[in-house]
């Protein structure tokens, strides 16, 4: 008798680290929409060199884009809550896609403004939906869910600031199509992939997100913290250029020395999720504050490359554990039925910090000089530890 063996082909499949395909899709949708998100790195040069704007008038043009972003994320949030994750996140990328085709072709400076305040409100929508859905997962998976999304979002940023430098060679509107099309790539994979994650009953459920915040002092605590995180660790990206342009490096230094940035939380982030995620997330989050202030002490005090890549090197330490802990910190604090609205406003603190954190820096780094602005960021850290600590 013989015996009939049926070989069946291997089935692919990738390491999912004990995470649902759900994860793995948003993940897929953090990096095409940051490896195709080109427009905003060389918005300025845009408006400057092919629309003609003075400085004035583009510096206007990106604050009107962040003000949109600020409330890109309440929004976002709360329409998370109210028509449900999957259906937010479609609006915000093809709602993207829109407004970034108006704006690539708005001639007039109040339909750039307008185009810009709409790229605002929709470009980042996607990412307190998105958020709330991991934060819908069970405990034990969010940690490394939020770690993915951070690494996917990190590479897909790392394409594209090479790529952006190249293709825009080939003219302005060739970056803008690029990013409409990344946004709708990135819709597809939500409406083929991402499935409903709203708990059931949320909307029934009528409770108002600003009331309950209100009433949760821990929420506007951590709040008030990362905000001041965010504050002290966005504030590099504007002084560093300077403070190294002073010490007689050029451009080229410069963003060789960035790089390791993006080079590092590509590299590290996996390995510091399998070795932070036991630990206490208070510590981890303390911890990393401390580290940002010392690094951006260093850097404010650095001579030579080697100081300031040293510098960047430490802050992206801190960088990469609070990424690690972020989302799981403010996924505990929110109900059930308020998570969209709650990681919206956490997502706000980067937003805030993203306005304050130049603006502070170049203020001191202009009026005070850089062993100020060194103390100051030393400071910041020390008191940003103490403080969540306290909030253990």
């Amino acid at each position: 008798m013989t015996t009939s063996i049926t070989l069946r082909p291997a089935r692919f499949s990738l390491p999912r680290l004990g995470l649902p395909k759900l994860v793995w899709a948003l993940a897929a949708t953090q990096f095409v929409g940051r490896a195709g998100g080109v427009v905003r790195s060389f918005l300025v040069l845009y408006l400057t060199q092919a629309q003609h704007l003075s400085p004035a008038t583009a510096g206007t043009v990106v604050a009107a884009l962040g003000v949109g972003d600020i409330g890109s994320q309440l929004l976002g949030g709360w329409l998370g809550d109210r028509i449900g994750r999957r259906n937010t996140m479609l609006v915000g990328f093809v709602g993207a896609a829109v407004a970034l085709a108006l704006l690539g072709s708005a001639d007039s400076v109040p339909e750039i403004w307008a185009a810009a305040v709409a790229v605002g409100l929709t470009v980042e929508l996607h990412r307190p939906a998105g958020s709330a859905a991991v934060a819908d997962l069970p405990a034990q998976q969010r940690i490394r869910a939020f770690g993915l999304l951070y690494w996917a979002a990190n590479l897909g940023f790392s394409v594209a600031t090479v790529a952006a430098g190249v293709l825009a060679q080939y003219g302005y509107g060739l970056l803008f199509w690029i990013n409409v099309v990344a946004s709708l790539v990135a819709a597809l994979i939500v409406w083929r992939q991402v499935p409903e994650t709203r708990p059931a009953g949320s909307v029934r459920m009528r409770q108002k997100l600003l009331p309950v915040v209100l009433r949760d002092r821990r929420m506007i605590a951590m709040m008030a913290v990362h905000v001041g995180y965010f504050t002290l660790f966005l504030q590099t990206f504007t002084t560093l250029p300077l403070l190294m342009t002073a010490d007689g490096l050029g451009p080229a230094t410069y963003g060789a020395v960035l790089a390791l940035n993006g080079i590092a939380v590509v590299a590290l982030q996996p390995v510091a999720v399998r070795l932070l995620s036991g630990r206490s997330g208070s510590v981890v989050s303390a911890v990393s504050m401390l580290l940002v202030g010392a690094g951006a002490a260093l850097g404010a005090l650095s001579h030579g490359t080697a100081a300031f890549a040293g510098s960047v090197l430490i802050w992206t330490l801190g960088q990469i554990g609070i990424a690690v802990r972020f989302g799981d910190t403010f996924a505990d604090l929110a109900p059930a039925e308020l998570r969209g609205g709650y990681m919206g406003l956490a997502s706000t603190t980067w937003s805030v910090g993203a306005v304050l954190g130049p603006l502070t820096g170049t203020a001191l780094l202009d009026l005070a000089g850089p062993a100020v602005l060194g103390s100051a960021c030393a400071i910041g850290g020390i008191a940003l530890f103490f403080a969540r600590k306290a909030l253990s």
